[in-house]
């Protein structure tokens, strides 16, 4: 059975976590991979311009697959393989995420935990359903966030709560997310795709290639200096001033209308 379900809805493509048994563990199966082909398809499909990911059944992810974890309990593992098994491993598929040029949002319909709640942070925005709960856990199995979870959850949280979430491994509620902004809104458990794509909606209604240059621009705000970001942004702002999205947007605006953005 394959990790991720695939549904297109317009311009928004829906991924789906759809391995409940394992309440959709990413490691010890073929889920790193499958996200890896997905995001390869998404950076060359220009006419998606928004995706979601959620989780089937009542779970978002539980992270890393513990019962896998037990292979390296014999002794027989090499302190070098297991560090090149997270670098060639789970880190590609943060990689993949967290640099992917369409704006992705998480859609967090239960336990998002550990590897599972770095999954969400790799998103752009994150709704939650009310019974959706959250806990960088990795400290609760004796290990640390070999995912990017240190880098990640601080830029999302704040470094004070990240660090009381990743010292203590306490989980947190729908509630209790969204008053330290890990998710920007809660919402009844059925009513959160609708929300989910309503957001999605908002957000394809823009041309896809601005809205990809846009992306690039936050994303490069989050290490860049202020003289990096507004060189970079002299630059896009010269390419977008020549696409035909924005030829169609100024006439539109011109013509008291609503723009017809077609894919770049």
């Amino acid at each position: 059975m394959d990790f991720l379900t695939r549904r297109r809805e317009g311009a928004i493509l829906v991924l789906t976590m759809s391995q409940p048994a394992t309440r959709n563990a990413l490691t010890g199966n073929t889920a790193i991979q499958e996200f890896l082909s997905a995001s390869h398809e998404i950076r060359q499909d220009v006419s998606i311009r928004a995706v979601i990911l959620t989780g089937s059944e009542r779970v978002f992810s539980s992270g890393g697959n513990v019962k896998d974890m037990q292979r390296h309990l014999d002794g027989a593992a090499n302190g070098a393989a297991v560090k090149d098994e997270y670098r060639h491993g789970i880190q590609q598929l943060t990689r993949a995420l967290y640099y992917l040029e369409v704006p992705l949002i998480a859609a967090v319909n239960g336990a998002a935990i550990g590897a599972g709640l770095d999954l969400a942070c790799m998103c752009d925005m994150r709704v939650a359903a009310e019974n959706a709960k959250f806990a960088e856990s990795f400290i609760r199995v004796g290990i640390v966030p070999g995912d990017g979870g240190a880098w990640l959850l601080p830029r999302v949280v704040g470094r004070s709560m990240a660090a009381e979430m990743a010292f203590t491994g306490d989980a947190l509620s729908a509630a209790e997310a969204l008053a330290c902004g890990l998710v920007s809104r809660v919402v009844p458990e059925d009513a959160l795709m609708d929300c989910a794509m309503a957001l999605a909606q908002r957000v394809a209604r823009n041309p896809s290639s601005i809205l990809r240059m846009t992306k690039r621009l936050l994303r490069e705000g989050d290490n860049g200096t202020l003289d990096s970001v507004l060189e970079l942004s002299a630059a896009y702002q010269a390419l977008a001033h020549q696409t035909p999205a924005h030829a169609e947007a100024v006439r539109a605006f011109i013509e008291k209308r609503p723009p017809r953005f077609l894919d770049e």
